[in-house]
């Protein structure tokens, strides 16, 4: 007997256009215990060429030791979030085998469509926080694994994307 896998994304077509949709992606297997700054450079690069390319923003991203968040923004009608999170994990995915082997990311990843109503900022600062509940920092402008692509994180702050 077949088992067939559970289909837990949208459509594809839900996720092109201007809207925001955060995602977490994460490692399996043994992680380290602090983030690579090698490794932080490399994925913001490739974050930052992927999103161009799709004309999205990055109003924030935060590279944690075992997951990261990223939270994509659409900047036309032809925006696609989905193609950006699968380029960034396929040349991401490509750069820890050659650099770092024992990293591979998870299958999935979790996203959440950030509906009109709900508060980007809100959202934002819930990213921005995370290396504080994880005890990281005691603030989050100390975490240096953590900022904005595209945009300005002080406008984003502001609401303002």
């Amino acid at each position: 007997m077949k088992i067939k896998e559970k289909i837990h994304r949208l459509p594809k077509e839900f996720y092109k256009g201007q809207l925001s949709v955060a995602f977490t992606l994460c490692l399996k297997g043994e992680t380290p215990s602090a983030v690579y700054p090698e490794l932080a450079h490399n994925f913001i690069e490739i974050l930052t060429s992927v999103a161009t390319k799709q004309d999205c923003i990055v109003p924030v991203y935060c590279f944690m030791p075992d997951h990261q968040h990223i939270i994509l923004t659409g900047k036309s009608i032809t925006s696609d979030l989905l193609k950006v999170i699968i380029k960034y994990k396929q040349r991401t995915g490509f750069w820890m085998s050659a650099n770092k082997p024992n990293l591979k990311w998870q299958k999935n990843f979790y996203d959440h469509m950030i509906k009109r109503d709900e508060s980007l900022v809100v959202q934002v600062r819930y990213v921005f926080d995370n290396p504080v509940r994880k005890n990281l920092v005691t603030f989050w402008q100390e975490y240096p694994f953590t900022d904005s692509l595209g945009c300005s994180l002080k406008n984003i702050l502001a609401g303002i994307t």
